[in-house]
Formats: structure tokens, C-alpha cells, sequence
């Protein structure tokens, strides 16, 4: 384990952690452990535990220009997607064992070649559809069958279903841990600040599943007891892709405001819903990943029995309604990356029906860097100054 003074609290553990995502990983290495990077919540992470695998959540680094990775890729890839080779390139992943990537849009599609002939090692990249039907869930299930035999060969070990079981069981007491971390911040003021839950993410996205856990139930314990609670203030949602680090929520927080909950990759998406325990593991896996992860690369309401474009509304964006109830939220930052086509699609249809539920909306576009802070500062400002 990492070695950190007994006197230090989980949540500054998680802190550590978040800043050092690598620490534990490099240990577990040096152990012996298999450790696989991995893009997108996508990817079902049980696989990979019920093989030994240490699961690592691929992130870039808003603070670390991209330097290398300029004379490889085009200007108008995914900045996140950008960031993230650019870091491998520089051998800040040297201690993976291999990396695995859902072909969830366009710019992971295309950056699977790219690395897999710069920085040749073990990979696979899993199919996803973009729809959730009988015959697509059928197929994705025969999809987790490849990537079980796949992995199995990698980590020679054999995936029993008692194996896969298990592992469900673990990210099942993880999603449900995660939640409980997240009505936390359903009271005024919150227990936890917006930055503190990113930080404890990164940490939980760079451990196995065990030691994560076992984490997530101190730091409940520790915020349930905690004297220095955040301030009050007006509450948001915040909605995008990738948002794996804290600098957003801490401006929010900076401000007067607080981030309540969100709709991102790293946050609700990951963990919301948990896997149904089916006879055959792979049936729950795949019916999970593919109908109860609410991104916008998964087609929904569009088809025969939608009656009409509310309706259609209303299945794309309802859970983002929900949310936004059940935390008391006052407002809502759609925060948009650059080059991120399927968010940026959303964007009207997405702001219309959150205007029509009283929600006040601000639409920030940003490029995955530290640079565009002071702008962002100002715009926020105006609109936290227009909620009553």
C-alpha cells in the first residue's frame, strides 16, 4: 500500500491519491500484479478483476501541455484523447502491462491504431453498438465472451463464472458505496465539496477493487463526522464528458457555489446503475453496460413507440431531471470539451429541455487545459449572479 502517516484522514489519503495516481499501481507492479489501462466506462470492469487484473482509468493532465503528441495526431482531435497519448508517449504509463479501450466514439476509434503501432503492447479494443435491442445486446454479450478469452490468454488464468460472480458482486458494493459518497451532498451545506468527490474518483479509478472500497466506506465515515463542512451556496449540476479533474468544481466552489451532482464520464455514468445478477454473468454485464449507461453515444427514444419529440426528450434527458431534483439543484453547467461531436450534438435539444424545467443553463466550451481558467472564471460568475 501506499505509505502514509496514521494520523492522515482517508479523504486527505484519496487527496494524496488523486495527485499520485500512479503510486499504488507502480506497487502493485512490483508485486507482480498485471496492470491494464483503460479508456471510457464502457469497459466492464469485472472482467478484468475476475482475471487479477489491476483496472487503471486512463486520464490526461489539463496541466501538462501536449507536446509529443502535436506531430502524431490532427489539431482537431479530442483534446482529452490529445492529452492522453501525449502522456504515454512521454512513458508516464510505462508501468502497463497493456491498455484496452470500447470503440465509444470516433476519436477513441481512432487513437486505438495510433497507439497500438507507437507503443506496440497488449491491447483490445471492444465493440460497442449504439443502440440496446435484443439483437445488439446479444451481440455485445458475444463481444464480453472475445474479451473474457482474450483476457484469460493475457493473464493465463481461467475466468469461471463463479470468478465473474464475485467480481459483480465488488462493483456492485462499489456503485452502491459511490452513491452513498453522493448523498452526502444532498443536504445544505454539503458534507463533501464537488472537488473533494474528482478527487476521491481519480483515487477509486487508479486502485483495485478491494482497497477502493474499503477507502469509500472510511471516507463516508470520516464526512458523516466531519466540523469543517463546505460553505452553502447555490447549488448545480454539472453535465459533460470527461471532467477527471477538480479545477471546474474548485472554481464553482470559489465563487460561492457549489457542484451538488453530475451527469459525466467519470461521475454518475460510471456508477449509477448496477449490474443484474443473471445465471450466465456475461447476460447482466452486457444488458448493464449497454442499456444503463446514459451517454450520448448510445441512440435513445428515436424509433417506433416514441409518440412525441417530448417523449423522445424526455428518455435522452429525463435522468438528468431527476438528478437535478433530488439534489435541490438551482442550475446547471453544460460543460462541453472541443471536438467532442456527441456532446455538442446534444447541446440544443439538451438546453431547450432543461430552460422548459426551470433549470437555468450556461454552456461552457473548453479545451482540456489550464489556460482557459480566467475566461471561464468571469462567465461563471455572470451566471451564478443571474440565479435568483
Amino acid at each position: 500500500m501506499v505509505k502514509v502517516h496514521r494520523a492522515e484522514s482517508p479523504l486527505a489519503r484519496a487527496k494524496g491519491l488523486s495527485e499520485k495516481r500512479d503510486l499504488r499501481a507502480r506497487e502493485l507492479k512490483r508485486e507482480g500484479r498485471k496492470v491494464l489501462g483503460y479508456f471510457c466506462c464502457y469497459l466492464p470492469l469485472e472482467i478484468l478483476t475476475a482475471a487479477s487484473v489491476v483496472p487503471y482509468r486512463i486520464m490526461g493532465s489539463i496541466k501538462e501541455p501536449t507536446t509529443v503528441a502535436d506531430t502524431y495526431l490532427d489539431p482537431a482531435l479530442c483534446p482529452f484523447i490529445k492529452s492522453s497519448f501525449d502522456l504515454a508517449m512521454k512513458r508516464e504509463f510505462d508501468f502497463f502491462d497493456g491498455w484496452m479501450t470500447p470503440d465509444s466514439c470516433d476519436n477513441l476509434r481512432i487513437i486505438s491504431n495510433i497507439w497500438r503501432y507507437n507503443l506496440p503492447s497488449y491491447s483490445f479494443q471492444l465493440r460497442v453498438p449504439n443502440l440496446f435491442d435484443e439483437s445488439c445486446t446479444r451481440f455485445f454479450r458475444e463481444e464480453l465472451a472475445l474479451l473474457k478469452e482474450d483476457l484469460e490468454e493475457f493473464a493465463q488464468t481461467e475466468i469461471t463464472d463463479e470468478k465473474l460472480h464475485r467480481a459483480i458482486d465488488l462493483h456492485n458494493q462499489q456503485r452502491a458505496l459511490l452513491r452513498a459518497l453522493y448523498q452526502l451532498r444532498r443536504p445544505e451545506p454539503p458534507l463533501l465539496a464537488g472537488s473533494e468527490v474528482v478527487e476521491v474518483l481519480r483515487a477509486v479509478m487508479s486502485l483495485p477493487v478491494e482497497e477502493a472500497n474499503q477507502m469509500l466506506r472510511e471516507i463516508i465515515d470520516e464526512s458523516k463526522e466531519r466540523k469543517n463542512r463546505p460553505k452553502g451556496g447555490i447549488r448545480l449540476l454539472v453535465h459533460g464528458p470527461e471532467i477527471d479533474d477538480p479545477a471546474l468544481f474548485r472554481l464553482v466552489e470559489e465563487l460561492g457555489a457549489n457542484v451538488v451532482v453530475d451527469d459525466s464520464c467519470i461521475g454518475t455514468r460510471y456508477f449509477w446503475h448496477d449490474v443484474e445478477k443473471t445465471i450466465n454473468p456475461l447476460d447482466g454485464l452486457a444488458t448493464r453496460y449497454l442499456s444503463k449507461i446514459y451517454c450520448p453515444r448510445t441512440i435513445r427514444g428515436k424509433g417506433e413507440g416514441w409518440a412525441s419529440y417530448k417523449e423522445d426528450l424526455e428518455e435522452r434527458f429525463g435522468h438528468i431531471k431527476s438528478m437535478a431534483h433530488d439534489f435541490s439543484v438551482a442550475g446547471v453547467i453544460l460543460y462541453i470539451m472541443r471536438q467532442c461531436d456527441l456532446h455538442q450534438y446534444d447541446v440544443p435539444e439538451l438546453r431547450d429541455y432543461l430552460t422548459e424545467e426551470g433549470l437555468p443553463v450556461l454552456l461552457l466550451e473548453n479545451d482540456y487545459t489550464m489556460g482557459t481558467i480566467g475566461a471561464l472564471r468571469t462567465r461563471i460568475e455572470a451566471f451564478l449572479e443571474m440565479i435568483p
